[in-house]
């Protein structure tokens, strides 16, 4: 049956309803219809089997426009001719769509391929009929998104003139959603990606990549800031794409085209985003800096693409401040704050660049000294005006083709050509006076000097070769230089290893006290026993005491270790007293840094405690350097182990520089004399008089004195000659085990 195709009133349409299309089309709209000569029309598609209606439907809307914008009609005779030119050709605002063509219900087969298929969500459908008994179910209008429903009969010019308005109005807002969405997503894709780049000339070009992609245009603009929060600093250019890419860290005034550089000024003065023939966006930071970003669009900026660049510049905002405080950060980690230098770590990247070609290249590792007396006189302030005023003067004499970073407090690290890095050079650094705050300065340095082609260290480590040599260079006197040597390489690093392998043999109870016995030199009675620490590694071999107990002192080691020793011997003074021998007592050497120790006292008591003794069984050894260093410490320390009943021995006395009135102050129990004087007290008259002399000195004070070292009985009866009231040596007996020890009591003396 052929369809009405008639676009005449209906019957029931008031005559008048043409008289709203021209309300519609008025004059009143012809400036925005002047507005929309420049803008694309609105596609509409008419899909009709039937070509008068493709004709009429043209005729009723010719000349007519929607939103001020003109109409285009495109036109498919059947569903088939639909689907293809669907798939090619973008943008079509609404389709006109017969719901009966080829079949009855190609219409609708149409709908769900726009809607399924092509996932066209943006396109409006209005479906038209000649025989309303065609009409889709609720289901399918619902399911489809269709705009509208209508028979032919009803679409009048008026009539069909407002549902494509409405149509077309429903698309606009569609689209404008989508693209707003995909903006959005732009805007967090752009986000993401500048995170990514941390330094300021990169972060900032990536702004201006990531702008031009959210326009949909070619990467060319340019971002200038303030680098600081002072207004009065020109500001430069620190991130540019296309032709502005040579402007990168100039001042804004090297732009020159004048539109663009005073559309940048002006943008940055009045803290705000201009949207002219020109966009340009302000991004104003928290700490008070300003960044303005330039780019050349072409068009005039809808609404709806500001509100897109407002949000991307709030977001664009933080990620600045993140780079700027990234840049601090990064600046705090590789540069001194002070001096302006580069700090020790940065300073180890610069010796790892000079490694791959170190011929003739020196690393001097300088240390100023006496530095902490100079803080201590005239205060911190001053001692960083002194540091100040050394790397000016370091600056100026070798700072021309030199690496200078400072690695400690007091100490440069310094880099080049050996002709400018030498002992000589630097010495002559020192050599004049220092003017600081008005004060006229004498000031010295020791240095250690490495020739980056005599080790074969790597970053940090020549670092520590030049400690090494810089030690070294202490040993002689200060104000010295010291080159490293390969010898000295190896032996600090066989104290490291041996260091090194102490902590392990430590933690793995590889150490362990023996104990030699003490003897009454008259009647060859055993009355007491030194603690002495030995260390068998795992491959079964002994390290001399000699070799790691300065090592665990230098390390702090000794500590624990001392602990060990005090709490061992204590709980083999437990034994002794369960095994009858109650007056049996066992000395413990003590380490200066166990001594100066703030838990010192507590740690004695609580090895005496946890053992059950009392102090009476215990003897503390401190040697004679110890006793003389801070009488007012020591007489307090040894006023706290009296309390607790431990008597205290002066070891290796007579190798120290004792004051006899000190000594008579410390009041201890015994003095110890070094088996050096025992030997030669054999050989020479004059080592028999030292010897004399300590036995006297220490009857004098009313002091028990004990000589070690006594191998022979000769040297036993000399010395009960000379006075000497105990001994112990190998005469007696060797350093031995507990259960050895108990033996050896059992036996008859």
């Amino acid at each position: 049956m052929p369809e009405n195709n008639s676009l005449a009133p209906a019957a029931g349409v008031p005559v008048d309803d043409d008289d709203l299309l021209e309300f519609l089309d008025g004059p009143e709209h012809h400036d925005e219809l002047e507005a929309g000569d420049d803008l694309p029309p609105w596609r509409i598609l008419i899909v009709d089997d039937d070509a008068d209606v493709h004709k009429a439907t043209e005729l009723a809307m010719q000349g007519l426009r929607v939103e001020g914008v003109p109409l285009s009609f495109l036109h498919a005779d059947s569903a088939a001719a639909a689907r293809d030119m669907l798939a090619r050709e973008p943008d079509l605002a609404v389709v006109l769509l017969d719901v009966v063509m080829e079949s009855e219900d190609a219409g609708l087969q149409l709908v769900r391929f726009i809607r399924d298929e092509l996932k066209l969500r943006a396109v409006r459908i209005v479906l038209r009929t000649g025989q309303p008994g065609y009409a889709p179910e609720i289901e399918t209008v619902q399911s489809y998104d269709i705009n509208d429903y209508k028979t032919k009969s009803e679409l009048t010019r008026t009539r069909l003139y407002t549902v494509l308005t409405a149509a077309i109005r429903s698309y606009r807002q569609i689209r404008a959603l989508e693209s707003n969405r995909k903006g959005l997503e732009l805007i967090v894709e752009a986000s993401t990606e500048l995170s990514r780049l941390h330094g300021i000339n990169r972060f900032a070009e990536g702004v201006v990549t990531q702008l031009c992609a959210l326009l949909g245009i070619l990467p060319e603009g340019l971002v200038c800031a303030h680098m600081s929060n002072d207004e009065r600093q020109p500001a430069r250019v620190i991130g540019a794409a296309g032709q502005y890419s040579s402007l990168i860290n100039s001042p804004l005034s090297a732009v020159k085209v004048s539109r663009i550089r005073e559309m940048l000024e002006r943008c940055l003065q009045e803290k705000r985003s201009l949207y002219e023939d020109v966009t340009c966006l302000y991004f104003g930071l928290s700490d008070g800096r300003a960044m303005a970003a330039m780019v050349d669009v072409g068009r005039p900026l809808e609404e709806l693409d500001q509100q897109l660049l407002r949000a991307f510049c709030s977001n664009i905002a933080v990620g600045f401040e993140n780079v700027v405080l990234y840049g601090q950060l990064l600046d705090h980690a590789y540069n001194d704050q002070l001096l302006h230098l580069p700090n020790r770590t940065r300073f180890i990247e610069v010796l790892e660049q000079n490694l791959k070609a170190p011929e003739g290249v020196t690393l001097a590792l300088i240390d100023l000294d006496d530095f902490a007396e100079i803080n201590d006189a005239f205060g911190h302030r001053f001692g960083d005006q002194v540091l100040q005023a050394v790397v000016q003067r370091m600056s100026a004499q070798l700072g021309f083709n030199t690496s200078m970073a400072r690695i400690s407090s007091d100490a440069f690290g310094l880099l080049g050509p050996e002709s400018l890095v030498n002992g000589e050079r630097i010495r002559a650094l020192f050599v004049e006076p220092f003017v600081v705050a008005g004060e006229r300065l004498q000031l010295s340095a020791t240095t250690g000097l490495v020739r980056l082609t005599d080790s074969e260290s790597i970053g940090s480590e020549l670092l520590l070769d030049a400690q090494i040599a810089l030690k070294r260079a202490k040993v002689q006197h200060r104000g010295s230089s010291q080159y490293f040597s390969s010898a000295m390489g190896v032996d600090a690093r066989e104290r490291f290893k041996l260091l090194k392998g102490l902590r392990a043999s430590f933690e793995e109870r590889r150490l362990f006290v023996v104990y030699q016995p003490q003897v009454d030199l008259t009647t060859g009675r055993p009355i007491a026993a030194e603690a002495l620490l030995r260390w068998r590694t795992a491959e079964g071999q002994f390290v001399p005491p000699d070799q790691f107990i300065p090592l665990a002192e230098q390390s702090g080691l000794i500590i624990s270790i001392g602990d060990f020793v005090l709490r061992t011997s204590c709980h083999q003074v437990r034994r002794l007293i369960d095994q009858g021998h109650r007056d049996f007592r066992i000395a413990v050497n003590i380490s200066l840094a166990q001594f100066r120790h703030p838990c010192f006292i507590d740690t004695l008591k609580a090895a005496l405690t946890d053992a059950g003794i009392k102090g009476g069984n215990l003897e503390l050894e401190i040697t004679e350097s110890m006793a003389m260093e801070d009488i007012a410490t020591v007489l307090r320390v040894l006023a706290d182990i009296r309390e607790t009943g431990a008597s205290v021995a002066i070891d290796d006395f007579g190798t120290g520089f004792s004051s006899l009135s000190q000594l008579r102050q410390l009041q201890v129990e015994r003095l110890k004399i070094d088996r050096a004087f025992v030997r030669e007290a054999q050989h020479s008259s004059a080592g028999s008089t030292i010897a004399q002399m300590v036995v006297n000195l220490g009857c004098g004070l009313g002091m028990r004195v004990i000589a070690e070292g006594i191998e022979t009985e000769e040297q036993r009866q000399q010395l009960l000659a000379l006075g000497c009231h105990e001994g112990q040596g190998w005469l007696f007996a060797k350093p031995m085990l507990s259960d050895d020890l108990e033996r050896w009591l059992q036996q008859p003396h």
